[in-house]
Order: C-alpha cells, then structure tokens, then sequence
C-alpha cells in the first residue's frame, strides 16, 4: 500500500469545512487520509468548488473518479472531455485516477447512468484503445472499476474478471475493485461473492472502494441497488477483511453519495477500514471507536 494513502473518503460539498479540518489535522488518527472527488464536478476554471479542492489538495492526496468518460462505447472518448480532465490533472495532480467499465453516450446522446455491455472480444479491443487514448492524453495510468450489475446480459464471450485482468495486461491500466459491486452483483445474479474475489487479481488493484447499497422499491432484496446512500453492510465488510487479508493492504476508499450523515460518522466508518489496513501490515490497530474521536 502506498505510504501516502490508507483510508480515504468521497468528498461532497456538505463536508467541505470538517474534511479540510480533518485535512490540516497531523494526529495519529488521520495518517493516510485521502479524498476523492467525481471529476466531472471540478473539470471547471475557477469558482468556490474549485477552490476548496485546492485547499485540501494543499494538505492531502485527492484522487479523481470519472463518471461520463464512457470507455465502452462504441466511439472514442471525447476529446473535449479528455483536454478537461487532463487540465484538472495538472492542477490537481491526484494520487489515482479512476473510471468504470461501463458506457453512458451513444451517437452525441448522453446518459446519466454506467450501462453494461456484453464482453466480447471485439469489445475488449475497443475498450482497450479507448483506454490507451485516455493514458496517453492524461500521461498517466488509470484505474478501472468493476461494474455492478442488475441483469444477465446475452452475448458474453469473456468472464468478467478475466476481461478485466486481459484489460490491464493489455493497456498498463490498474483496477479498481469495489467490493460492494461485487456483493450487488452476485446477490442479483446468483454467483458467489468469495470466489469472484478469491480469483480477482489482486496484483492489478491500485484502490479498493467501499459503499452501502438499498433493496429495490418494488422487489424488495431479490434486486440491491448500488445506491451509496447507505452505511457499509456487514456483509460488504466481511469480503473486504478477507480479500485485504489474502491481498495485503490496498489504498481504500470510503464512497457516500446520497443521505449524508455527519462527517463524523463516515470517519467512523474509515477508522474500521484503517483496523482492516493496519492488520494487514502487521500494526498495532487504533481501535475504530477512538479513531473517530482522537485528535
């Protein structure tokens, strides 16, 4: 794991004045802290948003999770896009930067959603050049995050977790592995979440995400939706010590998106991430209860 990041947490606007507290903070507790952000959010010239990411850049590593760069298209990224986010790189210089296997524009149409697609060979190779643009307009590698997924698609020629492994062996990309896309995934299409994560090659993770899902509004828990507007559940946490405990410890990240609690509670939620993390370094573990509270 790198010596720079251990847990970090997705930055929201909400939470602007107690993370770069928590920023500025130098105790114990707040070794490794980082921040990530949704690019498109800050892929701008100026303006307040801007500015707070700056001030907490100034004191700790931010990371940069793109949402709309569609690498599964049927065309290449846009270059217009690319010349953005490769701008916001240079100001921000991130520690990772990160996007789906997923699409979301077709024919100038833009969709506010990561749709699949089946895996096919012809797909790897496009997806892998669209890949290779994005490296190179960036000079640097990214990171892809596995999907979740909400129904069996026809046409696959590849499983997913060789599709993704043939990816960053082809391209130099890393993967991101989120592990509560893992467990929506295998509760709606009925594989086993251990042995998905027993075979994922954990070489190629550079970062691990973390996030609460909600049972569908009309099918109840036959359909978990990846909602991030949750707390972590127990289940999720029992994948990620023991992926971390056969990986080692990978820089991990803290996803909240919707019914923000308090700051406070997601660092309560990073400092069990943290004892997860400094087990696998073989480190005596802040108990999770005082991580939240020391300063």
């Amino acid at each position: 794991m790198s010596a720079l990041l251990s847990c970090g947490l997705g930055l929201k606007p909400q939470h602007y004045h107690p993370a770069l507290q928590a920023a500025e903070a130098s105790c114990a507790s707040h070794d490794g802290l980082w921040f990530e952000v949704h690019a498109e959010n800050y892929m701008v010239e100026g303006g307040p948003r801007l500015a707070w990411l700056h001030a907490i850049r100034e004191h700790r590593p931010v990371s940069l999770h793109g949402v709309s760069l569609s690498l599964a298209a049927d065309a290449p990224p846009d270059p217009a896009h690319l010349q953005r986010l490769a701008s916001l790189d240079r100001r921000i210089e991130p520690a990772l930067v990160s996007e789906h296997l997923a699409w979301s524009s077709f024919d100038g149409l833009h969709f506010p959603d990561l749709l699949p697609f089946p895996r096919s060979t012809a797909a790897l190779r496009r997806i892998a050049d669209n890949i290779d643009r994005a490296q190179t307009a960036l000079g640097r590698q990214i990171a892809i995050e596995n999907p979740s997924h909400y129904l069996q698609m026809p046409g696959h020629e590849w499983d997913e977790i060789q599709f993704l492994t043939e990816l960053a062996r082809r391209t130099g990309c890393t993967l991101l592995l989120d592990i509560n896309n893992v467990h929506v995934s295998s509760r709606n299409l009925g594989f086993d979440a251990d042995a998905y994560l027993a075979r994922f090659p954990a070489w190629f993770v550079s970062e691990v995400h973390l996030a609460g899902h909600s049972a569908d509004a009309v099918l109840g828990r036959s359909l978990l939706i990846d909602s991030h507007d949750a707390p972590i559940a127990p289940e999720v946490w029992r994948l990620y010590r023991n992926f971390i405990a056969a990986a080692g410890a990978k820089p991990t990240l803290i996803e909240r998106d919707g019914n923000l609690p308090e700051f406070d509670a997601l660092m309560a939620e990073r400092g069990l991430a943290q004892d997860v993390l400094a087990a696998a370094n073989g480190a005596d573990a802040i108990p999770a209860a005082r991580k939240a509270s020391r300063t």
